[in-house]
């Protein structure tokens, strides 16, 4: 068979060459802008993948830490993890939130609580590490923070002249899921009016973790809109960015979990992303949560990025039953998600990956090496709200 050769008029080739190399150098220099810097401590003991901003006043930065030999008993595990807290408190600031991912909270909270000393906010979830290690943890850090403990589980943070109230392991021991999710975001408002803010205006982000989620997530769906009602938090003005997935606490009376974060100060604005293109209102399949909410401060912003799966914009689970085109679409939503905030991965701080089923983590570990090598990220074991979605994401960027 002949080669075929396709000729392009030398003019035209030479524009799209042009037009091609200036596309490039406008993404670096993009990229450059908006680039995190990433760095990967390794010992024996504990991996720590930090993801830190520091061309502005107030340096910042998220580090996932896991540990390296999951043999180890929990103490130990919890020992290394600690150490490694300590260790960067000293070189990247003081922690401003911690979120520790257990896989057994009803043996293993007890002595993690006896060994912090609650001077940040502080959530602990029951969600194993896939990796087959007992613990790993989430930590923000930031420079030039003051942390105030009002209460267990209430925390306000004054930083870059704004105030933030961090809410963690907020639990209620009231009948049901609906119930409990009423009396936990009732104190939740409770908890933002102290300090002149309100649930409709103030709050950017939330985390309802659902023991048997597939059982329970019903109930927490219906106690949020209802006090969403009450607080004009509607399809025709807005919601809240959230994750709502599965999530032990050590007693089994508590179905519910809430870690919420909300802000306030002068120059500061709060706007929430919709990725139309790719998904819908989430309030047209019955639920109330925005797709992600930017927090943007005088030459800074932080994008919080909701739960997202394998949906399209007629909410509908694309996929299924297909891991690997279902993190592919994932990563999609996500990416549209964080362009609509003028951001994009290179500005992710941390993210966490959720699966259903622990048989699909060596596939999608992989899909995160090679797509994320250095990002820092944590895999667990949890749920989506939906039985269809084999695997779901979140994450935090920070942008100038």
């Amino acid at each position: 068979m002949p080669k075929l050769f396709f000729l392009c008029h030398p003019a035209k080739k030479h524009r799209k060459k042009l037009l091609s190399s200036r596309v490039k150098t406008e993404n670096r220099l993009n990229e450059l802008r908006y680039k995190m810097n990433y760095d990967i401590i390794r010992n024996e003991s504990v991996i720590t993948r930090t993801g830190w901003i520091k061309n502005n006043d107030c340096p910042e930065s998220c580090s996932m830490i896991t540990v390296t030999d999951p043999m180890l008993p929990f103490a130990e595990q919890l020992d290394q993890i600690l150490k490694a807290v300590r260790s960067l408190s000293l070189s990247a600031g003081i922690p401003v939130f911690m979120r520790f991912f257990l896989s057994d909270p009803a043996n293993q909270t007890a002595l993690l609580r006896e060994r912090m000393d609650g001077s940040c906010p502080v959530s602990i979830i029951g969600q194993a590490p896939m990796d087959g290690t007992k613990i790993a943890a989430w930590v923000w850090c930031r420079k030039n923070a003051r942390v105030n403990s009002v209460a267990p589980g209430v925390h306000y943070i004054s930083w870059h002249d704004s105030t933030e109230l961090w809410l963690t392991n907020g639990l209620s021991d009231a009948q049901g899921s609906n119930n409990q999710t009423v009396e936990l975001l009732d104190g939740l408002s409770d908890a933002l009016s102290a300090k002149g803010m309100t649930l409709e205006d103030d709050c950017v982000r939330t985390w309802l973790f659902v023991q048997n989620i597939d059982v329970n997530y019903k109930g927490v769906v219906e106690g949020r809109n209802a006090v969403f009602d009450r607080h004009n938090l509607t399809p025709q003005t807005h919601f809240i960015a959230s994750t709502g997935i599965e999530g032990r606490t050590e007693s089994h009376r508590n179905l519910v979990m809430l870690d919420a974060v909300g802000i306030k100060g002068p120059g500061i604005s709060i706007r929430h992303l919709y990725g139309s293109s790719h998904l819908n209102r989430t309030s047209e399949y019955g639920v109330r949560f925005e797709r992600g909410s930017v927090v943007e401060y005088p030459g800074l912003k932080h994008v919080f990025i909701s739960g997202t799966a394998s949906i399209d914009n007629r909410g509908q689970i694309m996929y299924q039953g297909d891991i690997v085109r279902q993190t592919a679409r994932m990563i999609e939503n996500v990416e549209v998600l964080l362009a609509e905030a003028g951001c994009g991965f290179s500005d992710v701080a941390a993210i966490t990956v959720y699966l259903r089923d622990p048989a699909d983590y060596a596939v999608v570990s992989r899909i995160f090496d090679d797509r994320f090598p250095e990002h820092p990220r944590v895999i667990t074991l949890a749920p989506v709200c939906r039985p269809g979605w084999l695997v779901e994401m979140e994450c935090v960027a920070i942008a100038d």
